[in-house]
């Protein structure tokens, strides 16, 4: 994947998949993510410290207000650490987690899966990855 003149950062667009809420699957509920990654597609970790300021969430849920926010990193979790969503002014809200998001490819047609604040586990479909 290409560098570009923040390092290896991707928008990655994943769209809600097909669930008991969203039994066709869902394009008006999703997130966009700019993440440093791998050329396997992996979140890279050193990358993210290098430009934690440039990754970003950006939630998009139907007739909802859209979120912005951080990706963050956190300890504990699957792995010793979580990749969780931050908002709010201070980005110490955090709203949604990654499920294993440090095991998975984002690459087109892989699923990931997000965690709710209620705790419930939501699919995606990663639909696109590009350079920002």
């Amino acid at each position: 994947m290409a560098e570009n003149s923040h390092g290896v950062l991707h928008r990655i667009v994943l769209h809600a998949a097909r669930s008991k809420q969203f039994p066709e699957g869902s394009i008006r509920h999703g997130f966009e993510i700019v993440a440093p990654l791998t050329e396997s597609g992996r979140i890279d970790l050193d990358s993210w410290k290098t430009h934690r300021g440039l990754c970003t969430v950006h939630r998009f849920w139907g007739d909802e207000a859209p979120l912005r926010g951080q990706l963050a990193h956190r300890p504990g979790g699957a792995g010793g650490a979580t990749w969780a969503f931050e908002y709010g002014p201070q980005r110490d809200v955090e709203n949604e987690s990654g499920y294993r998001f440090g095991d998975h490819f984002f690459r087109v047609g892989e699923y990931v899966s997000i965690r709710e604040p209620d705790s419930e586990l939501l699919t995606f479909k990663v639909v696109s990855v590009e350079n920002p």
